[in-house]
């Protein structure tokens, strides 16, 4: 059985994977309906709907934090601590995603506040398993 530490850590990737296919398949029906050629797509989206664009941002955004949040997991893991991160694996992965939901939605002025306190949730627990590894044995 997969700790919640691991389990939270799949969620993450899987969460950004699909963000990437939802993406993938907007693009490819707009290449279908010969709204955009294949080789016009900018990495950001700015040449396309500003929900195509907060998509890409949402994708990217979970991309940046993969590394640092997932890194930690894994050193919990990796170092038979999970412990540390296991209480609040499931916190960090529902943040992720009403975060990810709350992009997506709306690129209004109360939608990314509400986003800033999803990705604050993020960062005080990823600062708090930083405490709880280097703290405790």
């Amino acid at each position: 059985m997969m700790s919640p530490s691991l389990l939270a850590l799949t969620l993450f990737v899987a969460w950004a994977l699909l963000l990437m296919v939802l993406m993938e398949v907007m693009r490819s029906k707009l290449v279908l309906q010969r709204a955009v050629a294949a080789n016009e797509f900018k990495p950001d989206n700015s040449n396309l709907s500003p929900f195509m664009q907060r998509l890409a941002r949402a994708h990217a955004n979970c991309i940046e934090n993969i590394p640092l949040l997932g890194g930690l997991l894994l050193i919990a893991v990796a170092s038979d601590r999970q412990y540390a991160t296991d209480p609040l694996a499931m916190a960090l992965v529902a943040a992720r995603i009403i975060q990810s939901l709350i992009h997506l939605a709306s690129g209004s002025s109360l939608a990314a506040s509400l986003r800033f306190l999803a990705f604050a949730a993020q960062l005080a627990i990823g600062l708090y398993w930083v405490f709880r590894l280097l703290t405790t044995a």
